[in-house]
């Protein structure tokens, strides 16, 4: 028999891992599994599924958080599990980019259904969680930045910019699109926010911040990130 799709099981409750592997190896879909958000974005990471069920409740971190991060670097689906029926808790886990949403308990034959709804709509594979350009390298996964094998600090802020480069690298992004990505859309016209933090992220990632070769400026328009 072929091998099925591959799903990562992210919930702290053991009980509820196996029962998960027992119905969906029963059912030709090949698991792994997580019991917290950390190990659940190292194990996305790694094996690359083709769809994660994530609890809510974890112990390190909350489920959404877990899902806000994986956005940051992959289009996977998620259906997210809860014990909680409100309808803020669904809001909040599909604004946050989840596909789907079950209340505890679930049927087996219910769950399998919203996977292959689920695996129908899923996008193509996720870029690579791992991203170079010149001597810079961004792990998304880690959200850790590193030249020349040096680590980078960055803050909350000049990291979304960065992220939002390297998620659109070689296309050129209007400064209206960077403002309303990281900052919101009241903040459209802001531009001078642009020219503040692009220069603090060459002098980080540049060799020569006054003639940047990575970040680089579309006169007029906005900013590229060269990636050849």
């Amino acid at each position: 028999m072929t091998e099925g799709p591959h799903v990562l099981v992210v919930d702290d409750e053991i009980q509820i891992r196996r029962f998960l592997r027992i119905s969906l190896e029963a059912n030709n879909y090949r698991v792994y599994e997580a019991e917290n958000g950390a190990a659940a974005l190292t194990q996305a990471a790694l094996h690359r599924p083709d769809v994660i069920i994530l609890d809510m409740n974890l112990p390190d971190m909350a489920g959404v958080e877990v899902l806000r991060r994986l956005r940051e670097w992959a289009t996977t689906p998620v259906i997210m599990l809860s014990v909680r029926a409100a309808d803020m808790d669904k809001v909040d886990a599909l604004d946050a980019g989840a596909d789907d949403y079950l209340t505890k308990p679930f049927s087996t034959v219910e769950l399998l259904a919203r996977l292959r709804v689920a695996l129908r709509h899923s996008q193509p594979a996720p870029t690579e969680p791992v991203f170079t350009f010149g001597d810079v390298q961004i792990d998304l996964a880690r959200r850790l930045v590193t030249r020349k094998g040096e680590v980078v600090r960055l803050t909350p802020t000049e990291y979304a910019l960065l992220r939002l480069l390297v998620q659109h690298a070689g296309k050129v992004l209007t400064h209206r699109q960077i403002l309303k990505e990281v900052w919101g859309p009241q903040y459209v016209d802001e531009t001078h926010y642009l020219r503040v933090y692009f220069g603090q992220l060459r002098q980080k990632l540049e060799e020569n911040p006054a003639m940047p070769r990575l970040i680089v400026t579309e006169p007029g328009v906005g900013y590229r990130l060269v990636t050849d």
